[in-house]
């Protein structure tokens, strides 16, 4: 097997038994980025030589010294500060802009061992605005989801096993579905977001791309997220109870409807119970809270940029500052989930649409992350 087509878990195994370093993962790597991001553009900044200076670099730790994920590649979402990297927040306000600091994530990442690729396209400032150039690899007539269309494109491309993204609405969970890939969206605050910009105070998370499970739990441990309770190791699919939810809030398109379908069989033949459910009528109202969260903190956002270079900002972010004008159902929904062992929800409304003009509907994904 080629070493980019590697989950970050194998890579280790390999570096760990000898089979290759560290440089020529990085340069296997390399080779699939300059074939293929001429197609999948999922790119905002990236230096060969530098990937490869840094790749040398941890070739030359010795065992003992090497963390969770040394040299492991990772692609981030280019609204996250990296200190030898431009952050531009596909902006032209910030077009060439290099802060010399690492975000906290980053930080957290690189002490790890992760080779850090370079930097990924998003929308402006993450927000609904156009998608940016990034181009869904499986079909690059199709759309690649957002705002963290690059890192999702990038790792479902097999241009890194891993990557970072942002969500504050679906940015995180849609591109995650799009692109073929498994996607985390951490409990809110779980990651640290110092350094890198903020949209919304109150839904901003860090979100995690990857090939698969092991590789989420690889990173889940690395930034030290642990559930509440411990783990129950006896827990088994057969007798468990799952909750098929039916949305009112958008109606599902053939994709999204034969996905759900096939997963409930699936639960079923394995010997779980699935029961459908409807959320009571009062949690219709979220989206449209979660839009008033976002364009409230919003102002506040961007007010800097609105002063600074207002001609430059898009008019969609002009008007959270120009026109600024919740109830909790924490408990209910709290209440609603004890009874069952996971609850089953789309990701995205249909299977990833032609065109790039837009980066998705954010319908199934902004009440969970409001509530």
């Amino acid at each position: 097997m080629e070493p980019y087509k590697l989950t970050a878990t194998q890579a280790l195994s390999k570096f760990k038994n000898g089979s290759f370093t560290v440089e020529e993962y990085a340069r296997s790597l390399l080779s699939r980025i300059d074939r293929r991001d001429v197609t999948v553009r999922a790119w905002a900044y990236l230096d060969p030589e530098y990937v490869i200076e840094q790749a040398k670099r941890f070739d030359q730790v010795p065992r003992h010294g090497r963390g969770p994920l040394h040299g492991v590649g990772i692609a981030v979402k280019d609204v996250i500060y990296t200190k030898d990297m431009p952050t531009q927040h596909s902006s032209p306000i910030y077009e060439g802009d290099a802060p010399n600091l690492d975000a906290a994530s980053i930080i957290t990442l690189r002490h790890a061992g992760a080779l850090v690729l370079g930097k990924t396209r998003t929308t402006e400032f993450t927000s609904t605005t156009l998608g940016p150039k990034t181009r869904n690899p499986h079909d690059p007539t199709r759309n690649p989801g957002g705002s963290s269309s690059g890192s999702a494109a990038a790792v479902g491309d097999y241009q890194a096993p891993i990557g970072l993204g942002t969500h504050t609405g679906g940015s995180t969970i849609r591109p995650g579905s799009y692109n073929g890939i498994y996607a985390t969206k951490p409990t809110w605050n779980s990651i640290s977001r110092e350094g890198q910009k903020i949209y919304s105070l109150i839904l901003d998370t860090l979100g995690i791309f990857a090939r698969s499970i092991d590789d989420l739990q690889l990173l889940a441990d690395v930034f030290a997220i642990e559930d509440d309770l411990p783990p129950d190791n006896a827990f088994t699919v057969k007798g468990a109870k799952f909750a098929l939810l039916n949305h009112r809030l958008a109606t599902v398109g053939p994709g999204t409807a034969a996905a759900m379908e096939t997963g409930a069989k699936l639960l079923r033949d394995h010997g779980a119970e699935v029961e459908e459910i409807e959320l009571p009528s009062e949690f219709d109202k979220m989206p449209e809270w979660h839009g008033i969260v976002l364009h409230s903190d919003g102002r506040a956002s961007f007010l800097p940029e609105y002063r600074v270079a207002k001609d430059k900002l898009d008019s969609f972010l002009v008007d959270h500052v120009e026109n600024s004008g919740i109830a909790s159902l924490r408990p209910k929904i709290d209440d609603i989930a004890s009874k069952y062992a996971a609850i089953l929800t789309p990701s995205v409304v249909d299977e990833a649409a032609v065109g790039i003009e837009s980066t998705g509907s954010p319908a199934f994904n902004s009440i969970w992350t409001v509530s």
